[in-house]
């Protein structure tokens, strides 16, 4: 790695601090440094790009800050095969897997090549009002449609051209392995670890009690079609970007060609994040 792009939240107390220790790492390693302008200003060692020379210039991209901050460096990407780096920056989060205590580690073995290279399922989302294309989305976490109003709304759902049945509900939540520990798990949904080939497909708020969350092949193509919306609704991808939807549009989902390429250094547990950020820790015995 001669190049490394950051993409800092700089609304973080800690960034300007993280970005320091990145930049006299990277001046021992003799890596460059670069970003975009708000990021650029947090240290003089980077040096200011576009959003196009940066993904032109970067071997590598570190993210710094939490999970949205990973969220908007994968979208940033947009399908590119440039591995994306994870920093912490303030508590623990799912995707960003690197603390601070970490990072001087992790640029060496970054700059050595001596990492994981683990690839992240992407979800595409087509957009069709009228048999039109009117929108397309990538989401590393979630596709998410939900009402906007406090009436349901009606959601009729195939799979692979299977009608699977009609939904009245909040909203309705497609979510990746890595967004599975998102808004999918505060809708009741399961965890699936990152490297399972599946999509989970969860209601939010079902006006039945025995609705329950799907779990099916990534290869699927999930269609999504809108009944009665009952007011506004709203399709977003990754909580970050999207649009409304109308009565008779409809939304296809299928994974992507293009994964994120997520780096970790060696010795990361996935499930040693579980326990910490959701505090499991078995059960107790009576004396």
């Amino acid at each position: 790695m001669k190049t490394l792009g950051v993409i800092a939240n700089t609304s973080k107390p800690r960034a300007e601090d993280v970005v320091g220790r990145i930049a006299a790492k990277a001046r021992q390693l003799d890596v460059a440094l670069v970003a975009e302008a708000t990021t650029a200003a947090l240290s003089e060692a980077i040096t200011e790009v576009s959003r196009e020379d940066l993904l032109e210039q970067a071997d590598a991209i570190a993210a710094l800050g939490g999970d949205g901050t990973m969220l908007r460096a994968a979208r940033v990407l947009d399908g590119r095969d440039t591995p994306v780096m994870g920093v912490n920056i303030g508590s623990l989060g799912f995707l960003t897997s690197i603390a601070e205590d970490e990072l001087d580690h992790a640029l060496e073995s970054l700059a050595t090549g001596d990492i994981d290279l683990r690839h992240w399922a992407v979800a595409d989302a087509v957009v069709l009002s009228q048999g039109k294309e009117v929108g397309y989305y990538r989401a590393l976490n979630d596709v998410v449609l939900r009402g906007g109003s406090p009436r349901v709304v009606t959601l009729d759902l195939a799979v692979d051209g299977d009608h699977v049945t009609s939904y009245v509900c909040d909203g309705l939540i497609v979510s990746t392995p890595a967004g599975s520990t998102g808004y999918s798990l505060a809708a009741a949904g399961p965890i699936l670890t990152p490297s399972v080939e599946a999509f989970v497909i969860s209601l939010i708020c079902p006006h039945t009690l025995s609705s329950r969350p799907l779990v099916v092949p990534d290869s699927s193509e999930i269609v999504v079609a809108v009944g009665d919306t009952g007011g506004a609704l709203f399709l977003t991808a990754d909580g970050q970007v999207g649009q409304s939807l109308e009565q008779g549009d409809c939304v296809k989902i299928r994974r992507s060609e293009k994964d994120v390429r997520v780096v970790q250094i060696p010795g990361h547990s996935y499930f040693s994040v579980l326990r910490e950020k959701l505090t499991w820790r078995g059960s107790t015995r009576l004396q």
